[in-house]
């Protein structure tokens, strides 16, 4: 049984009344076109999309190489880089999609969750952009957004379970509607996305002459190919604890500790690459992954017992940035082909963060008119 402090409703906006603005609206059904722009962390994305989920035009400016040389995501740093690319990365996505801003039905940006400098550069853009050309604004919920994406590429019905994990979150929910998620099991201290990058750092994966320009993550993914993970057979958190939450503190507190162990054996500092990288790398995502898959089957059996997905062909949808491992989605393939559920994802493009999956997310409000604001209303972005 789930602990009683997990919510019943996972509560998006707060914003849900839809708005009658004649003329507006009207374009808005015409014709459904809508440009999406995300700025929650450090990639700036815009897209234009139809209803139909075309992609007419879309640009992303990604900060990576700026964050692995200063080690880690610095928010005002973050906020310079959003605020020096948003009217360029909006324009190209503009002028590749051959759309105009009168054209557009709406403008969809992410308020929230997310980095509370980041979300203030797509939010302040994007209310002055709408206000100039009189166009209707959608405030977008980023972690709905990502759950969202799978059925702007195949025809997913409601409702479906759902894991959401990345640099920033890691959540299961029953998606029951466009904005009605029902939560089953939410991250409890970090996300896995920021275990994977932090223990990336400790390692110095910056130094390997193959992971250089790589995220931790998929520095991480790669060294793991050609590690042994039972040379570093980590506790996979939370086995006493039977619900479907997760905690991946305890387990980078695990790594840290072998590293720093392994650094005294070797007779090496603190930054000198160690000779197991790929093993530590191999146990770290092991142990990463048995943790999200034994959750997610907890969540699936309790949807099972409670008759929460449909009898007839139940899904799994991951998404999120570590839903782009590979490996992840091999432990949870395990898990959906004993269960009998299919499992979709995204293809990895669409797992990271992008214009176009805010895009979409604001077609499936535009068509069933949630959450659809005038150009003139204020609206405040949410970190949490």
């Amino acid at each position: 049984m789930l602990p009683a402090k997990v919510k019943n409703l996972w509560r998006l906006l707060h914003c849900r009344r839809v708005m009658d603005f004649t003329s507006l609206t009207r374009k808005a059904y015409h014709s459904r076109l809508v440009l999406g722009i995300e700025t929650s962390c450090d990639d700036t994305g815009a897209a234009v999309l139809d209803e139909t989920g075309t992609i007419l035009g879309e640009s992303l400016y990604s900060q990576n190489e700026v964050h692995l040389r200063t080690g880690g995501i610095i928010p005002t740093v973050a906020q310079q880089l959003h605020r020096e690319s948003i009217e360029v990365v909006v324009h190209e996505a503009l002028e590749r999609s051959g759309v105009t801003p009168s054209q557009l039905s709406a403008v969809a940006t992410t308020v929230k969750p997310g980095l509370a400098l980041s979300l203030g550069i797509g939010l302040a853009f994007s209310q002055k952009f709408v206000r100039k050309h009189n166009i209707l604004f959608i405030p977008i919920h980023h972690m709905e957004a990502h759950a969202l994406t799978i059925r702007m590429l195949q025809p997913v019905p409601f409702p479906f379970l759902v894991l959401l994990v990345s640099g920033g979150h890691s959540l299961l929910a029953v998606a029951r509607g466009i904005d009605d998620f029902l939560l089953l099991g939410y991250m409890l201290d970090e996300a896995p996305g920021d275990t994977l990058d932090k223990v990336a750092r400790r390692l110095s994966l910056t130094k390997h002459p193959d992971c250089s320009t790589l995220s931790g993550g998929q520095a991480i993914e790669l060294l793991a190919r050609s590690g042994d993970r039972r040379k570093f057979p980590f506790r996979t958190p939370m086995g006493r604890i039977y619900d479907c939450c997760f905690s991946f503190a305890g387990l980078r507190s695990q790594i840290t500790m072998s590293i720093i162990k392994k650094e005294a054996e070797e007779g090496i500092e603190q930054g000198t690459l160690l000779s197991c990288v790929n093993d530590i790398a191999a146990g770290t995502q092991h142990t990463v992954a048995v943790h999200l898959a034994k959750r997610t089957h907890r969540a699936i059996l309790f949807c099972k017992e409670n008759g929460l997905l449909p009898s007839d062909n139940p899904i799994l949808v991951v998404s999120g940035g570590v839903a782009s491992n590979q490996y992840i989605c091999k432990a949870l393939t395990v898990i959906t082909e004993k269960t009998g559920l299919r499992l979709l994802c995204p293809p990895p493009r669409f797992c990271t963060d992008n214009g176009v999956m805010i895009a979409w997310n604001g077609i499936e409000r535009l068509k069933e008119g949630r959450g659809i604001l005038s150009p003139s209303e204020d609206v405040c972005y949410e970190p949490k």
